[in-house]
This record gives C-alpha cells, structure tokens and sequence, in this order.
C-alpha cells in the first residue's frame, strides 16, 4: 500500500469499514440490552426466530390451558358443594321416614312430619336450579358429556358428566309416610337416594384429583417450555455487555486509524517543499 498515491486512499476505506461494521455491532448490541432478547427480528436469526415463536405460542397455550382446568375445578367444586348440600338434607329426610314408620305416631303426627318431608325435597329442586356456573345448570342432568380443554393439543381434552340431583332423579319426589309400611318403603327410596349422592360426590372428587395432578403437570411444562424459548431467544446480560466493552475499545481504534488513514495522504504535500 503506497501513500504516494492519493487518488485512492485504501487504507482510509478499509478502516472506515471496519468501523462501520463495529458501529454496526454496538448497535444490536445496545439494542439486546436494552430489549432483554438476542433475537429482535427475523434478521438476527431465522431459523431460531422460528423455533422462539413456536415454543411462546406453546407456552401461552399451556398457560390457558392451566386456565381452563381452574375453571374445570371452579365448576367441580359447585357440583360438589350442591351434592354435598343435598346430602345433608337427605339425611335429614332419613330421619323423619324412621320417626314416621313408628307405630306410636298418630295420623296427625304423620301427616306434619309428611309436610316437613314435603319441604325438604322442595329445598332439594331449589338447590338444583341454583347450582350453576356462569348460567349454566350444573346437577340437573343437562351437564353431560361437557369438555373442558386441558392442554395444547386437539385432543387434550377433559370430559365431566356430572349426575342430576333433583328430586325425581334420585326415587324421593314421592315419598309418603301415611303409615309404617309406607314409610318404611320411604326408607328404603331415601337409603338409595343417599348411595346415589354419595356415588356423584364421590365421582366428583376422583375428577378434583385428577385435574390437580394435570394442573401440576401443566405447570413443569409451562416452566420447561418457557425455559427452552429463553435460551433460544433471550440475550445473555452479562456475555453482551462484555461484548459492548470489547467492540466500543474497537471502535475507538478504529476510528482513530481511519483519521490517521485520512491524515496519512497529505505527507505527498512534503515533497513540494
């Protein structure tokens, strides 16, 4: 490379691209920095960008996902809470067909405790209708087959049938105690009713467990999953801004070389004197 050649100055170029190439570093460095995340356009990294995008669509699927099982336990929990309710009235009913098959109660007697038996099972219709979530009918039979999406794929499905509870579907809609044996068959419809409760309930529950074991699992897969996109996408802090350091002590070098390279032509002048 000659200086006395000035219509040229190669040395002057050659620096200037070296310092527009660490300007251009520093840039997407400041840029990583400043954003948190080494791939901030498709540019950066394609193939990369593409996997990045992939595992966050997963992610915030997984993520409703753990959603939808929450409102699937919200739901459970209603259904349970009105069997439960149910129950207790039941055993209340139970109650009054034992005293009602005793012999030592008159007609009168039965007749006020057929009217408290009578209210109760119009308290168990009333619980029916009220057990819903977001106005939808929960223990009446209607909710059957209802799917809830617990995971990301198609068929990450949960299905929930929950029993009707009203007092026709459970033998207790007819209950009389005029006599003993009529109140003994009583007995017998209400022990039944009882088991049948006790049967959803229980149904319920086993559902409650396994819906938690899918909560926990969904939440070891949200963090895995979430992990693998921030290794792929997320910037080192610690790497780049090592890396600033080391291409702005560049710059300065570089810049300094192309005003000595810009400086170096004007030597010809020397040979003029």
């Amino acid at each position: 490379m000659s200086f006395t050649r000035i219509g040229a100055n190669i040395a002057a170029l050659q620096s200037l691209n070296a310092l527009l190439k660490v300007n251009n570093t520093i840039g997407k460095s400041l840029l990583r920095l400043s954003t948190g995340k080494r791939i901030n356009s498709v540019g950066d990294d394609a193939a990369s960008f593409s996997l990045a995008r992939g595992l966050e669509a997963r992610r915030r699927s997984l993520q409703q996902a753990l959603s939808n099982v929450g409102t699937a336990k919200n739901v459970l929990n209603i259904a349970e809470g009105g069997y439960l309710a149910i129950s207790d009235l039941l055993q209340i009913i139970k109650e009054k067909t034992v005293q009602a098959a005793d012999d030592s109660y008159n007609i009168a007697q039965r007749t006020a405790i057929q009217g408290q038996i009578d209210a109760l099972v119009d308290e168990i219709d009333a619980i029916v209708a009220e057990n819903e979530f977001q106005g939808t009918q929960l223990i009446d039979g209607s909710f059957s087959g209802s799917k809830f999406q617990t995971g990301a794929a198609a068929g990450d499905v949960f299905t929930v049938t929950l029993a009707n509870a009203d007092s026709a579907a459970i033998g207790v809609d007819a209950l009389v105690v005029s006599n003993s044996s009529t109140a003994s068959a009583a007995i017998a419809a209400v022990d039944a009713a009882i088991d049948s409760l006790n049967s959803a309930a229980q149904t319920v529950g086993e559902s409650l467990l396994r819906l938690s074991s899918k909560e926990d699992t969904l939440s070891v897969a949200i963090t895995n999953t979430e992990a693998a996109r921030s290794r792929i996408e997320d910037v080192d802090f610690a790497l780049e801004q090592a890396n600033l350091v080391r291409n702005q002590i560049i710059q300065q070098t570089a810049f300094s070389a192309f005003a000595q390279a810009n400086a170096a032509p004007q030597l010809v002048l020397s040979l003029f004197r």
